[in-house]
């Protein structure tokens, strides 16, 4: 007789995407008639850059060819691509990468929801809170997170960092020392930066203590303040205790094309010696079959003259709606955080509201979707994100909607 793994079970209603999905839909038949504006997930609008489409193209065109034609991609990606990172990602901000630390994926979510796996299950995890939910979901499926408090909105062994207002929505070093801990800067969901200065607080404290970052860097990109690092391996130490996850959806717009990686450097090892990198090479060959050779080609462009400058300018176009949508709300007396460094802003539901009441409000009165802050966990409560990946027009009218609230 078979048996499921029970800790699915005590996961706590569904994905915090797929509710809104539901009640969005819900609406949407309930009122046909309604033009409904999804500033809510932050799924890019523009389309991939001419130079990418010239690429992906090409790409195409040379499966069609005996001579060119390509099968299984190399376990930790294709060598062209994990050059290109290398070059542009690390040793251009002076950071010592090597090619077999970087592992090519179809993305950040799935990373960061798989690197747990090379772990032990009775290492205790810290999260932001608020926090992208990936993080607490996947280890609550593995069993590393104890029991849910439906009262609290908390597991039992989880090491919670609350990130509120007073401390500009950023974390402090735990009381209880944790053996993973995850970060993710610029930050989804409040849209909040550390400094490098901060950020080497955390690395030389995990180093202390014998902890592992996991940190996400999916919104390097659009960091705009020259203090803010892109890598953490800018810091002094960090070889030593933390992997990193970027991704080419948001830099690139590769949400529907699907393409990412992971850092893993080999001087990062547990306490009792066992390097992490060849658990994750093998984790990786074994469960993973490389993201398409197009794509791959794809994402090389992406750090060719041509791409570099038309996504800049499409990281220019998502942060002229991120200002328009902080100004408007300061305008309309909104406290507001965020769009800086990151396509999020974070606001504090007004007169009270709860984080789901808002998102109805905002769903019935303006036709404008969000995502409530509870969703990130329990010191979202009372906040409200707002994505800046809608068209600029589409932004416009929701905010001014908004307003005339």
């Amino acid at each position: 007789m078979f048996k499921v793994n029970d800790n699915y079970l005590k996961l706590p209603g569904s994905y915090l995407f797929s509710t809104i999905g539901k009640k969005v839909r819900a609406y949407q038949e309930a009122n046909p008639d309604k033009e409904i504006i999804r500033l809510g997930i932050g799924d890019v609008t523009q389309p991939l850059a001419p130079a990418i489409i010239d690429r992906l193209h090409e790409a195409v065109s040379e499966m069609g060819v005996q001579e060119t034609f390509k099968g299984y991609a190399p376990d930790l990606g294709y060598e062209f691509l994990r050059s290109a990172i290398v070059k542009n990602d690390y040793n251009a901000r002076g950071v010592d990468i090597a090619i077999d630390e970087v592992f090519v994926s179809d993305g950040a979510k799935c990373d960061s929801g798989n690197i747990q796996e090379i772990f032990s299950l009775d290492n205790k995890i810290a999260v932001c809170d608020p926090v992208y939910p990936v993080y607490v979901d996947s280890n609550v499926m593995a069993g590393r997170t104890g029991t849910y408090d439906a009262t609290t909105g908390l597991w039992s062994d989880v090491i919670y960092m609350p990130c509120k207002e007073e401390n500009g929505f950023a974390p402090e070093l735990p009381e209880e020392t944790p053996d993973i801990i995850y970060l993710c800067f610029p930050n989804n969901p409040t849209g909040a930066t550390i400094t490098k200065d901060q950020l080497q607080k955390w690395v030389d404290y995990a180093n202390e203590k014998h902890a592992v970052i996991i940190y996400d860097a999916a919104y390097e990109a659009y960091i705009s303040e020259p203090d803010v690092p892109h890598t953490i391996y800018e810091c002094d130490g960090a070889k030593t205790c933390a992997i990193e996850l970027r991704s080419f959806s948001k830099n690139a717009g590769f949400t529907g094309t699907r393409l990412g990686f992971t850092v893993i450097p080999k001087e990062l090892k547990s306490a009792d010696g066992v390097a992490l990198n060849p658990l994750w090479a093998r984790r990786h060959g074994t469960k993973y079959n490389g993201a398409p050779y197009i794509v791959q080609a794809a994402g090389e462009a992406v750090y060719s003259e041509a791409g570099k400058k038309q996504t800049g300018e499409q990281i220019a176009y998502y942060m002229k709606n991120a200002k328009y949508i902080f100004d408007g709300l300061k305008s309309a007396g909104y406290s507001v955080s965020g769009g800086v460094n990151a396509p999020y802003i974070w606001l504090k539901t007004p007169d009270g509201m709860s984080s789901w009441e808002f998102f109805d409000y905002l769903l019935e009165k303006a036709n404008v979707v969000g995502t409530p802050g509870s969703g990130f966990g329990p010191s979202g409560e009372g906040y409200f994100r707002l994505t800046a990946f809608g068209t600029y027009e589409n932004t416009v009218k929701a905010i001014d909607r908004l307003k005339a609230l």
